[in-house]
């Protein structure tokens, strides 16, 4: 039975081979997943579709590949090998070569594709590299430090015999410019390909590349920039988040006024949520509400399904059940497609001020930053307040300059006055 690439959704064609979640030669069930597939949008898990024992790997992690590809084989009904049958016969099929380490790690090892495949190269084992990435995951520099490491090693004659434990490298450290030339050369056994790393895009990666360049090219790109003070709405949160945790199970985060915000004023500018096709304006009577959120497969932005009908409450709830999937994995074409504005949030990662790209064909998105006390003039009196500056990047060819201001003076307003927002 032969594993094929499943319909990946509508305009996706292609996907790269994330990883292979069974050896040849394996026992499998009728729906374990055999092998994870990553597409511009999302992560496809493609399942046995009978028990037996998984054959030939057609296709390595890495390799991109179009809809119906041949992935794999599937001996329907086998027995692995070892395993053993009813009848205490030979077994159907024999195991092949196990596959080594760094290529499928132990079930509590978590490795980026990346830092598998360079792994799989450098014959590092990754049970025994500390990953650095969010939540302990490996990441390709965790790899690339320790294959460096083991290199010196090994040429300073410190390399480890049969008997002994495997070495765990240690994270390198780069020394300051200051002090570099005060350190030796590098042993010469290291070589350049030991010290860079050449890896093709993923699928994933070149679609957001592509989207950002067109955004850039097809639109009349400006940013507007403005600054609220989020002392009111702080305090409310601060006075809620309790009650909020303990009645709805929900963490009150920043995020859903926000959100409730922009639908306030994208109600007042319908400019701002439209969307150019040929020669005509689209304007849409409806808000699905995009929340870029970065995971460790790159730039996602679900949507929250008109979000103009919602309530605070429900947006903190939807947002949340989002940005979850998004870290599992588990988004949907239904979750990515739709969207007619978009928010994103570098102030988590400590941007205090950036011009976001729109995401293309949407024709605006609202840039939020990091909250920072600074000096203000308040009633003609100079006051310490927590400021936050907040960007919409917009494209000219649809929004005027005045509508594209008014939209960021409107989210203003109903940031500071949280209470509008109730009568609005």
């Amino acid at each position: 039975m032969q594993i094929r690439v499943p319909p990946l959704g509508e305009s996706i064609t292609e996907a790269t081979i994330s990883r292979w979640l069974r050896g040849e030669g394996e026992a499998v069930k009728v729906g374990d997943t055999l092998v994870e597939l990553e597409t511009d949008k999302i992560t496809v898990e493609v399942p046995a579709a009978a028990s037996g024992v998984l054959g030939t790997r057609a296709r390595r992690e890495g390799d991109v590949v179009k809809v119906d590809d041949v992935l794999g084989e599937l001996v329907e009904g086998a027995v692995a090998a070892g395993s053993g049958g009813a009848t205490g016969s030979e077994p159907t099929v024999k195991t092949a070569a196990p596959v080594p380490a760094a290529v499928t790690p132990a079930a509590d090892v978590r490795a980026a594709p990346s830092a598998l495949r360079l792994a799989a190269e450098t014959g590092i084992v990754l049970a025994n590299v500390a990953g650095t990435g969010r939540g302990g995951v490996i990441s390709k520099p965790d790899v690339m430090a320790a294959a460096a490491h083991a290199a010196a090693e090994k040429t300073a004659g410190r390399g480890q015999s049969a008997d002994e434990p495997p070495l765990v490298p240690a994270p390198a450290i780069e020394p300051p410019p200051a002090a570099a030339s005060a350190v030796s050369p590098l042993p010469s056994a290291i070589s350049r390909e030991a010290r860079e790393t050449r890896e093709k895009m993923t699928t994933r990666r070149k679609r957001i590349a592509e989207n950002l360049l067109q955004a850039q090219h097809a639109t009349a790109h400006l940013t507007t920039f403005n600054e609220i003070d989020m002392s009111a709405i702080m305090a409310l949160r601060e006075r809620m988040k309790e009650k909020v945790e303990k009645e709805h199970g929900l963490k009150l985060s920043f995020m859903p006024f926000f959100a409730k915000a922009a639908c306030l004023a994208l109600k007042a500018f319908p400019t701002v949520n439209a969307q150019v096709e040929g020669d005509a304006i689209l304007y849409k009577h409806y808000v699905n509400l995009g929340i870029a959120v970065a995971s460790d497969a790159g730039l996602v932005v679900p949507n929250v399904k008109d979000a103009d009908r919602k309530s605070i409450l429900d947006l903190q709830r939807d947002i949340a059940a989002l940005a979850k999937k998004a870290r599992d994995g588990k988004l949907t074409m239904e979750d990515l497609t739709g969207g007619s504005f978009t928010v994103t949030n570098g102030g988590v990662f400590g941007s205090l001020i950036s011009t976001p790209i729109i995401n293309f064909p949407q024709v605006a998105i609202l840039g939020l930053h990091k909250t920072q006390d600074r000096p203000v003039a308040v009633n003609g009196q100079v006051a310490i307040r927590p400021m936050m500056y907040v960007a919409l990047s917009y494209d000219h060819r649809v929004i005027d300059g005045q509508q594209a201001v008014l939209f960021l003076v409107k989210v203003k307003e109903l940031m500071e006055d949280p209470a509008a927002m109730l009568i609005e």
